[in-house]
């Protein structure tokens, strides 16, 4: 119970580290590289960002700038996360081969070179199987209950293996989701500012503030762009991931069923 606490208390201090850390880098480039004078007419970041310099152009985006940058950091570090992990999860060798091989050896009836297998794959789908595995064993010599019994016992090991793998799959996945909303919608409050400030400028007594007017047009498009890449890719990496923890649920559910098939077929009683 303490090694549960002990890993979900590192899993939040990460997340948290991720968050905090990826808000202090946005805010270091926007304010020193992409508001580095050199970027600007007159190196002052108070004119016009220097013809086709397009760091000077994101500046002029406004302060939401930096807050969409974050999020799209904490969307890159988390899919990083995610991959190494789901990588991990699926094991060294490839599901479909892995899973050719347990079929096999599950057909002739060899429990412990599966279990062997298992070792050799590493990995969340070959956990679950392994302890399938062993409760399979385990029911074999088992004398007081009967195959229905033993059969239920089986399925519930598999479910309960399952159970303990899906969180770590999952974790992380609900920022990336959230980001792909949050990103369109924070990107949404720059226009609206950025347009504000551009009539703003368009209603001023006699000659309309062309700088002013200009600097508004910028801060609400590159809001719109910042948001809508941000959001695109955070979709993007989300699909992706929960496709491949559906793979990985769908082979975990296949294996369980070969194993409690192999058991039934191969016990009369």
């Amino acid at each position: 119970m303490s090694n549960k606490k002990t890993s979900g208390g590192l899993g939040t201090m990460f997340q948290w580290l991720v968050v905090v850390g990826a808000l202090a880098v946005a805010w270091v480039v926007y304010l020193y590289i992409l508001g580095s004078p050199s970027n600007f007419e007159g190196s002052d970041p108070t004119k016009n960002p220097l013809p086709g310099n397009y760091m000077g152009i994101m500046f002029k985006g406004g302060p939401i700038v930096p807050e969409l940058m974050c999020l799209f950091i904490i969307v890159f570090a988390f899919s990083i996360e995610r991959l190494i992990t789901l990588v991990a999860a699926s094991g060294k060798q490839s599901i479909e081969t892995f899973m050719a091989k347990i079929r096999q050896q599950l057909s002739s009836g060899e429990i412990a070179a599966a279990a062997a297998e298992c070792d050799k794959q590493q990995g969340s789908l070959a956990n679950v199987i392994k302890s399938a595995l062993k409760k399979y064993t385990e029911m074999e010599q088992e004398a007081g209950m009967d195959k229905e019994q033993k059969v239920l016992a089986i399925q519930k090991e598999v479910e309960e293996a399952t159970a303990l793998e899906l969180p770590m799959l999952e974790k992380n996945l609900v920022f990336i989701s959230t980001i792909s909303t949050v990103a369109t919608l924070v990107a949404l409050l720059g226009t609206v500012l950025g347009m504000i400030r551009a009539f703003a400028a368009l209603s001023a007594a006699g000659s309309p503030d062309s700088q002013a007017l200009a600097t508004g047009i910028s801060e609400a498009l590159v809001n719109t762009a910042l948001g809508i890449s941000t959001s695109a890719i955070a979709i993007i990496m989300y699909n992706v991931f929960t496709t491949k923890i559906d793979k990985l649920t769908y082979s975990i559910d296949e294996a369980g069923f070969s194993i409690v098939q192999t058991f039934a077929a191969n016990h009369k009683k």
